[in-house]
């Protein structure tokens, strides 16, 4: 079977019985009926742009249909340079999610090296930190403003707020291990001893954080909840997310700070599939394993986060 004959097939599975495939096509790609039937009977070919056109409109993975094994054809989120841009990009990571969770069976695993971006999405203090951290490491001009002098307006927080609604509709199981909340810590950390951020908004920030595990504990010991949290000790964790539906299985995989690959390749997200499954079954379901587990965990955070605290008091003490 040739390409175009491959194509063809997927697009059949899509139509009713009473669709005719020459009407539907020859509608999609606004060409005339002989037109959509000599493509159809194979007598001429579809462009480029015509199967691009085709696989949009019936959601097809070109990468299914066409790629070597071996190879991988991949969409990526968008590129961000300021902070108009990152408003868009969760603006668009929105969408993406609605779109992929429109199915009441999705399920999204999150192997979180970092706590996950959308506990930031609350128009909390540590939200602005967040974002202020996230274009300082894309932007220098970001770098030359104080924490306190930065400002985001509040159509991007409206953005936040948007891409958090979007991830607390779907089934979420998430994978975290002792180092997922190292990152945040050390960058409240370093921003204050760049003399970028005030010691009172540092210590803010410590106590937002135990805000948000507080959060998550709350939320996995809600009865018929839909979020699952799992504590690994074995791996390194690396943020994929990999979304599974009915139909099929998306994979979106870091290359850049908020920067994503997504794929829909069979075979390379049924292998994620498989290693975020296997990874569960080799962690510790916090959800279920009762107060005394839960607080081994959340607690030895916790600690972690005091100690960071007592590292910036200690600083003060020394310069009076």
């Amino acid at each position: 079977m040739n390409n175009q004959e491959q194509l063809l097939k997927q697009i059949r599975k899509q139509l009713s019985q009473n669709e005719s495939i020459n009407d539907v096509i020859a509608s999609v790609l606004n060409i005339s009926y002989d037109a959509s039937h000599r493509r159809v009977s194979g007598k001429s070919k579809f462009s480029i742009d015509e199967t691009i056109q085709l696989a949009n409109h019936f959601n097809i993975s070109l990468d299914n249909l066409f790629s070597k094994k071996g190879k991988v054809i991949v969409e990526k989120t968008i590129e961000i340079s300021n902070q108009a841009e990152m408003q868009l990009y969760f603006e668009n990571s929105a969408e993406k999610i609605e779109a992929l969770t429109s199915n009441p069976n999705t399920l999204l695993y999150y192997s979180a090296k970092d706590i996950p971006l959308f506990y930031f999405m609350d128009a909390t203090i540590l939200s602005k930190f967040k974002a202020y951290v996230w274009l300082n490491l894309i932007n220098s001009e970001t770098a030359k403003v104080s924490f306190e002098n930065f400002v985001i307006n509040e159509s991007f927080l409206e953005s936040m707020t948007k891409l958090k609604t979007a991830y607390e509709k779907v089934e979420v199981k998430e994978i975290w291990n002792d180092t997922t909340i190292n990152s945040s810590l050390q960058q409240i950390l370093y921003f204050y001893e760049s003399e970028l951020l005030s010691f009172k908004s540092a210590n803010l920030l410590f106590e937002d954080l135990k805000r948000i595990l507080n959060t998550i504990k709350e939320k996995s010991n809600k009865p018929n909840s839909k979020f699952k949290i799992y504590y690994n000790e074995l791996v390194m964790l690396n943020n994929n997310l990999l979304f599974e539906t009915n139909q099929k299985l998306t994979l979106f995989v870091p290359y850049t700070l908020l920067g994503y690959f997504i794929t829909e390749n069979e075979d390379s997200c049924q292998n994620v599939y498989q290693w975020l499954n296997q990874q569960i079954l080799n962690s510790k379901p916090l959800n279920v394993l009762g107060i005394k587990e839960q607080n081994l965990f959340f607690n030895k955070a916790i600690r972690k986060i005091n100690y960071y605290m007592e590292q910036l008091n200690n600083q003060i003490d020394i310069l009076f």
